[in-house]
């Protein structure tokens, strides 16, 4: 079986989503979801990523985000993964109650079912990256592992 998630509001994966409510600790700063940090990472070091950190929903934290008249920092290509990965490791360290949720997927594959997305997601053709599915199965993994040691 596969787990297919998108809306944050959606029970019980919503929490899978970016733009689920379960914001975290990271890099010494407050991050109100896990959309907040990918997006101001773009920024880091600006005035622009405090913006960003500071929206008032994660949607408009996207929107600032992708506002192609600020420049990104010039490895993002290199580091969007990683940047993903922590945020999302984060995220579910800091509430037992949505690792709870992911550690109850099994082994199951997870895929974050949207057509506009290729790379985080399946895509229009279901034959995306799924970069974020992928991510929650190795974060899922490592969480395991720390239980087990």
């Amino acid at each position: 079986m596969t787990i297919y998630f998108y809306g944050a509001d959606e029970v019980p994966y919503g929490c899978f989503s970016n733009f689920s409510d379960h914001g975290f600790d990271l890099d010494g700063v407050w991050w109100p979801t896990s959309e907040h940090y990918f997006q101001a990472q773009k920024f880091t070091g600006t005035r622009h990523a405090d913006l960003v950190r500071r929206a008032r929903a994660p949607l408009r934290a996207a929107e600032l985000g992708r506002d192609a008249s600020k420049p990104l920092r010039r490895d993002w290509e290199r580091v969007k993964d990683d940047v993903m990965r922590r945020a999302v490791a984060a995220k579910f360290h800091a509430h037992g109650d949505i690792r709870a949720v992911l550690l109850s997927t099994g082994d199951e594959e997870i895929v974050e079912d949207t057509g506009a997305d290729h790379y985080w997601g399946r895509g229009r053709t279901g034959t995306g990256k799924n970069m974020l599915g992928r991510i929650l199965v190795r974060t899922r993994s490592q969480l395991r592992a720390q239980l087990t040691s």
